[in-house]
């Protein structure tokens, strides 16, 4: 699993831009900026919906006031998918990133098999802070639980 100091995996994304869906390097996308990413299991699930990506839409101010040049969130979900519950929430700032087939999620030691579920292999639920690609925290949830990958405890966390 990734750990604080450790480089992202390069990896292929995918986001929705108004010219269509777009593939965004990691090694480009993270050079020389500071991103707070955060993963889901899934586009519009419960607790994804109701409490994790809001709680970076509602402290986006607090991040960005400590440094925080990005907000980005990733999920196990087509870029289409991403990019419709983006908008359905609201989500102005918040770059929505797809790992359609969980690459990045298994490059990064963090996908988690969700078959009892009917849902796959995904995600585990997470939220790191990261620095020209460094790894500066990392904060990975228990299964099933939302605890340490919210706004609220990445901001309490930092410097």
């Amino acid at each position: 699993m990734i750990s604080v100091g450790d480089r992202l995996p390069k990896a292929s994304l995918v986001k929705v831009t108004p010219n269509g869906p777009d593939a965004v390097d990691t090694e480009a996308y993270f050079r020389g900026r500071r991103v707070a990413l955060f993963a889901v299991p899934g586009a519009f699930t419960p607790t994804c919906s109701a409490a994790h990506l809001p709680s970076f839409v509602n402290r986006m101010g607090e991040l960005k006031a400590k440094g925080v040049d990005e907000v980005a969130c990733t999920a196990v979900n087509d870029a289409f998918v991403m990019d419709a519950w983006g908008r359905q929430a609201q989500a102005e700032g918040v770059t929505m990133l797809a790992d359609g087939n969980g690459h990045f999620a298994e490059a990064l030691g963090l996908s988690a098999d969700a078959s009892k579920f009917g849902m796959g292999t995904r995600s585990r639920r997470y939220a790191m802070l990261v620095n020209d690609g460094v790894v500066e925290q990392v904060h990975v949830d228990a299964p099933g639980e939302f605890k340490v990958s919210s706004a609220d405890h990445l901001l309490a966390n930092m410097a």
